[in-house]
């Protein structure tokens, strides 16, 4: 199995513009910063997470018993992933295609045959909005006793439109921290479906004891807060505006971009040996292979300053 492709930091360090992942441009969000500073991470956090899972399932309405905590999504995925490999062992997966290269990645790690089909598989990755286009579309209708798993990882992240309805049996995946611009902190949860304990127990068992630390805890119970909520929703107009003049910029330079909900959108890339000549100015996009989509680059949406080296970059690479 080749190795997982993800944007961000890599062998040459941190990108000086980075293009290639999709936290939030306007992060990191203050009052979560300020969590992280007063978590204790002298002490292990509470094993069961009782009063961050009761504050998680305050915040969405739940009761606390269908909060799932996860070292991080890509963990959940894998997690989730083995527990349906051994409940039932001849199960198919359908991911979507393009899109997150791990929910396959999981299936081919345990052994599931995948399959094109949503209505036919017997566990059902879905993103919504999407990655990496950037596009909102409901849940696929699923076979009877199917397990739907909704990544709602850009969820928070909608800069148009409502949120697509979800089926009363799908899952729910959180990971707030690319909300928050604060991808370093691997921390998530899931929301269980009402009638899931069997899965729910079977994840708990799988589960590594402590899945997330300190600061992972400080993060998911900041991230519940009204004052982190009314900072995330003061960044979409901010986003909004930066994405408007990203696109112009990208037109100016005859680049082909795709519609999209979200601070991050595709854009049409023939030129796939300038790469690495970017990346050596210090500007990192996403190539979509891995993600089943060749002959693309996935960008976020980034700051005037950043959008100014891109361009700038492009011309130096380009002539």
């Amino acid at each position: 199995m080749s190795a997982a492709l993800h944007g961000g930091p890599d062998a040459q360090g941190v990108p000086l513009w980075d293009f290639s992942t999709n936290a939030n441009a306007c992060g990191p969000a203050p009052n979560v910063m300020h969590a992280l500073r007063q978590a204790d991470a002298t002490r292990y956090p509470d094993p069961a997470y009782t009063g961050l899972r009761e504050q998680l399932a305050s915040f969405h309405a739940v009761s606390a018993d269908r909060i799932v905590v996860a070292a991080s999504a890509s963990e959940f995925i894998v997690r989730m992933t083995a527990v349906v490999a051994r409940r039932w062992p001849q199960a198919t997966v359908h991911a979507p295609l393009p899109g997150y290269a791990d929910y396959a990645r999981a299936a081919q790690a345990h052994g599931l045959r995948q399959l094109p089909s949503a209505g036919d598989a017997l566990l059902v990755w879905h993103t919504e909005p999407g990655s990496p286009d950037g596009c909102s579309r409901r849940a696929p209708a699923t076979r009877e006793g199917a397990v739907l798993v909704v990544d709602c990882a850009y969820a928070p992240l909608r800069l148009e439109g409502e949120a697509m309805p979800l089926p009363p049996q799908a899952w729910q995946l959180m990971s707030p921290n690319k909300a928050l611009g604060l991808t370093g902190i691997r921390a998530a949860y899931a929301i269980a479906p009402a009638g899931s304990e069997q899965l729910q127990a079977g994840l708990q068992a799988t589960a590594p004891s402590w899945p997330i630390g300190a600061h992972g805890v400080a993060m998911l119970a900041a991230w519940a807060e009204a004052d982190t909520q009314a900072w995330l929703a003061d960044c979409l107009p901010t986003l909004r505006e930066w994405k408007q003049q990203q696109l112009h910029g990208c037109a100016e330079l005859g680049w082909a971009c795709h519609d999209s909900i979200t601070p991050f959108y595709l854009a049409a890339w023939p030129h796939a040996p300038l790469l690495p000549r970017l990346r050596e100015l210090g500007v990192k996009l996403r190539d979509t292979t891995s993600m089943g989509l060749t002959g693309h680059v996935r960008l976020s949406v980034q700051p005037p300053r950043a959008q100014q080296a891109l361009q700038s970059a492009w011309r130096k690479v380009s002539s």
